[in-house]
C-alpha cells in the first residue's frame, strides 16, 4: 500500500519536531545542571576550615565534650590533639540554619573551625583517654588499618578502634546552644562523622534532638 507524499511529509515533520523537542530538553536540563553548579561556590576554596594554627581550645569547649563522653564509649577513646572538622557540601552546605539562633551557630561554627586548634588534657572523662599528637595519630591510623599490627610500633594501639577528632563548638549569643563536631577514623580511608546540635539542660550539656538544621551532616567514609 503506498501512503500518500503529504502524510509521509507530516510524519517527517512531525518526527522532526520531536526531535528538536527532544534535543531542547536535553539543552535545558544541560544549562540547568550547569548554572546550579556555578550558583554554588567550593566552601574547599572560599571558606577553608582546620587551617595550621597553634591557639589553644577554647575552655568552655571542655565542658561540652566532657559532658557527652560520660556514659563509657565501649572502646579506649584516643583525640587528635589538633582539631579537625568538615561541612559536606549539601546543595552547599549541610547546614540548614532556620532561625536567628540557628545562623549565629552556624557562623559562630564555621569561624571558631577556620583555623586548627590545640587540644590539652583539660577534659573531664570517667573512663580515660589518650590525647595523640599528629605523628602518634598516624601512627594509630596506620595501626587500624593493618600496617603493622601485631608489631612494637602498634602495641599501644591493640585496643583502639578510632581516633577521634573534635571541632570547636561554635555557640549562639546566649551559649546555651551549640554546635559540635566528631569525626572517628578506624584508618586513613575508614571511619564516620558528624556535625550536631547540644544544649544547655540544668546546668549540663546534652545533644539535642535532631531537626532539619543539621540532619544532613552525617557521613561515612
Amino acid at each position: 500500500m503506498r501512503i500518500p507524499q503529504n502524510v509521509l511529509l507530516w510524519l517527517g515533520g512531525v518526527a522532526i519536531g520531536i526531535a528538536l523537542l527532544c534535543v531542547g530538553l536535553s539543552l535545558w536540563r544541560w544549562s540547568e545542571t550547569t548554572a546550579n553548579q556555578q550558583a554554588i561556590p567550593d566552601l574547599a576554596k572560599t571558606k577553608p576550615l582546620n587551617q595550621p594554627g597553634v591557639e589553644p581550645a577554647p575552655a568552655e569547649a571542655y565542658e561540652v565534650y566532657s559532658a557527652l563522653y560520660q556514659v563509657p564509649a565501649m572502646e579506649p577513646l584516643a583525640f587528635a590533639e589538633n582539631s579537625m572538622t568538615d561541612i559536606p557540601q549539601v546543595d552547599g552546605s549541610c547546614l540548614k540554619p532556620a532561625t536567628p539562633d540557628e545562623r549565629e551557630m552556624s557562623d559562630a561554627f564555621d569561624t571558631a573551625n577556620r583555623q586548627s586548634h590545640k587540644w590539652e588534657q583539660k577534659f573531664t572523662i570517667p573512663a580515660g583517654y589518650k590525647l595523640l599528637s599528629r605523628s602518634e595519630v598516624a601512627r594509630a591510623q596506620s595501626c587500624l588499618a593493618g600496617h603493622g599490627r601485631g608489631t612494637a610500633l602498634c602495641a599501644s594501639y591493640t585496643q583502639l578502634r578510632h581516633v577521634r577528632f573534635l571541632g570547636v563548638p561554635g555557640f549562639d549569643r546566649a551559649h546555651m546552644r551549640a554546635l559540635v563536631s566528631v569525626v572517628k577514623m578506624c584508618g586513613s580511608d575508614c571511619g564516620s562523622g558528624g556535625i550536631f546540635e547540644v544544649e544547655k539542660v540544668g546546668g549540663k550539656w546534652q545533644r539535642a534532638a535532631l531537626s532539619d538544621f543539621t540532619q544532613n551532616c552525617s557521613w561515612m567514609y
